[in-house]
């Protein structure tokens, strides 16, 4: 290569009809030649025609019609420029895939306008005669005043449905999806991936009869938490027991029905104004009661076939006694943090895990028809 050769002037004109010429110092090394083009983007070169002159000029090669690869390969290079470095600034809180905290979703709610959802509540049991003497006398305290729109918060998200077109209900579904399963990639808000985790069908907004968006945002509580995702995970494998198998998913909702119910005939009053909150108070009580199902589930080898009897005798049970059911989760989620806890026993569920089966027939709180002089298990 001689110095002639180093010199180069542009042959075009640039797309705004400027033009540009680009010259080189004498080349007295090899790698010298850089220079000339070390300043000029990738996607310019092509304007400039340096690279067809310095193959040309070294080796007297003529290059023939443009590949469609090489296009490809080129419109690639080109997108690479456009790419803006990482400033170590946070992204977007509505950007398409980023998990949702339970504090962020519930913060949407309260800010949305719910008063059409509102109307729909029933904040308490309304009693009459004698049992609403019984219970004036003998039931539990009445709910703080300072607490009754915490509480009519609660019930109004009950009544909402799951919105596919709201980003944050997409967000909710997918921070669900990604740390029950562990995956890393969105997944499609309707398909067969659902039933996987125990919803009967390929839409969950099918599933959410009794409890709305409220069921969701416990499962997102649930799992958003490190100590409470583990007792999560259990159940969930406990669910995919080749024999004891039940719905996961469905299981929870029917969990949230019961919690909704204990709201509503002030169960939950007591704790509620001892720890002056009602959010907290029924997100552990929804936590605690999953955990004493499971508990039920493996130790008394319940199958898909009891989940009625189960769902109603744990109703009653729990709103019995909520303050000893609330001391059980306590009690798990300090051993959880010793590395201590199973809520499976001693002993975790053992046996091979059974795919989810379509064919399962699980009957929830509000399909259980009314009792009969059978009587039901104890829990």
């Amino acid at each position: 290569m001689n110095e002639n050769s180093c010199s180069f002037q542009n042959e075009k004109e640039l797309r705004d009809g400027e033009v540009e010429s680009v010259s080189a110092p004498p080349c007295d090394k090899d790698s010298s030649a850089l220079l000339a083009f070390r300043g000029i983007p990738i996607s310019e070169l092509k304007n400039h025609g340096i690279l067809r002159a310095l193959t040309t000029e070294a080796n007297g090669w003529e290059p023939g019609a443009v590949s469609t690869e090489v296009l490809r390969a080129q419109e690639e290079w080109e997108a690479v420029e456009s790419i803006q470095p990482d400033t170590g600034s946070q992204a977007r809180s509505d950007q398409p895939g980023q998990l949702i905290s339970f504090g962020e979703a519930l913060q949407h709610f309260q800010t949305v306008d719910l008063s059409s959802f509102k109307k729909r509540i029933q904040p308490t049991i309304r009693r009459t005669g004698l049992a609403a003497l019984r219970h004036r006398l003998f039931g539990p305290p009445k709910l703080h005043q300072g607490l009754r729109e915490e509480r009519d918060l609660v019930l109004t998200i009950a009544q909402c449905g799951l919105d596919s077109q709201d980003p944050m209900h997409g967000r909710v579904l997918q921070t669900i999806y990604k740390k029950l399963t562990g995956s890393k990639f969105d997944c499609a808000l309707l398909g067969d991936h659902w039933e996987d985790l125990g919803f009967q069908g390929a839409n969950p907004a099918t599933d959410l009869r009794g409890a709305g968006f409220l069921a969701l945002l416990h499962l997102l509580y649930l799992v958003m938490d490190s100590k409470t995702l583990l007792m999560a995970q259990e159940i969930l494998r406990l669910s995919r027991h080749h024999i004891q198998q039940f719905p996961f998913c469905l299981m929870s909702v029917n969990i949230t029905r019961i919690a909704i119910q204990a709201l509503r005939e002030e169960c939950l009053s007591r704790e509620c104004n001892r720890r002056q909150q009602v959010i907290p108070v029924v997100n552990s009580f929804y936590a605690a009661t999953f955990l004493r199902l499971a508990h039920v589930w493996r130790t008394q080898h319940k199958t898909i076939s009891d989940s009625g009897f189960v769902l109603k005798d744990l109703e009653m049970w729990a709103k019995k006694s909520p303050r000893r059911l609330l001391k059980t989760l306590e009690i798990y989620l300090a051993g959880v943090s010793k590395g201590q806890a199973s809520l499976l026993g001693a002993q975790k569920c053992s046996g091979p895990q059974a795919p989810p089966s379509k064919d399962l027939t699980f009957t929830g709180v509000c399909d259980l028809p009314p009792p009969s002089s059978k009587g039901t298990w104890l829990i």
